[in-house]
């Protein structure tokens, strides 16, 4: 099998890439990144400059970042789905929600998230407040958005619901939507029932324990 991917299945972003790899069903190996698979992880090391997951390994070629990946699986192993759209204009706006989604959603979650991993006497309660602010921004963005459509960019799937789904999945966990955000909880709960999301929850669902503010009883 070419297609190698280095992941864990709690991580957001490794679940935007498992997203497009399920809707095309796109065959591929899972190399688990976790402290029992030792060989996995010095493979990985070797393969990323960075350190950070997932990784694409396509024969004998890397492949880095989660939007990156998408676009390499549309070029190279192409399925039925196009996450991508053809015409540049669309293209456009679900490569800016793309954006959108990992920076002003996923971003704030992991700076949360992420404080909770610190010693108490390190924490950044100020940085917390801002991520919220900024989910809190996002959310009501997003809500007005989204009237009237089916996805992020319209009536198809594509790589924005990719980036969406992990996203608004764990911000709903750090900072609950409110009822308010009649759209945006809608879309969210579209996205959970979306085949390709739906597995990758349930893949995950493991390691639930993990999430340091307490993952709810609940998705």
């Amino acid at each position: 099998m070419s297609l190698q991917l280095f992941a864990h299945p709690f991580s957001s972003y490794c679940q935007k890439v498992l997203i497009a790899l399920y809707e095309n069903d796109i065959p591929f190996e899972f190399r688990l990144l976790s402290p029992e698979e030792a060989a996995n992880g010095a493979e990985f090391q070797r393969l990323s400059p960075t350190g950070k997951m997932p990784l694409l390994l396509d024969g004998e070629r890397p492949v880095l970042e989660s939007s990156i990946i998408i676009e390499y699986l549309q070029q190279h192993h192409a399925g039925p789905v196009k996450l991508i759209p053809e015409a540049a204009e669309a293209a456009l706006e679900v490569r800016m929600l793309d954006r959108c989604f990992d920076l002003y959603v996923m971003t704030p979650v992991q700076k949360a998230v992420g404080d909770r991993l610190r010693p108490q006497e390190r924490r950044d309660a100020f940085g917390v407040e801002e991520a919220h602010a900024l989910l809190e921004r996002g959310y009501a963005w997003l809500n007005e958005r989204l009237a009237g459509r089916t996805w992020a960019a319209g009536d198809s799937f594509s790589l924005a619901d990719c980036a969406a789904a992990p996203s608004l999945f764990y911000a709903d966990w750090v900072k609950p939507i409110d009822t308010t955000y009649g759209h945006l909880r809608a879309y969210r709960q579209r996205l959970l029932e979306r085949p390709s999301f739906a597995r990758a929850v349930e893949e995950a669902r493991p390691y639930r324990p993990l999430f340091p503010l307490g993952a709810p009883d609940r998705d």
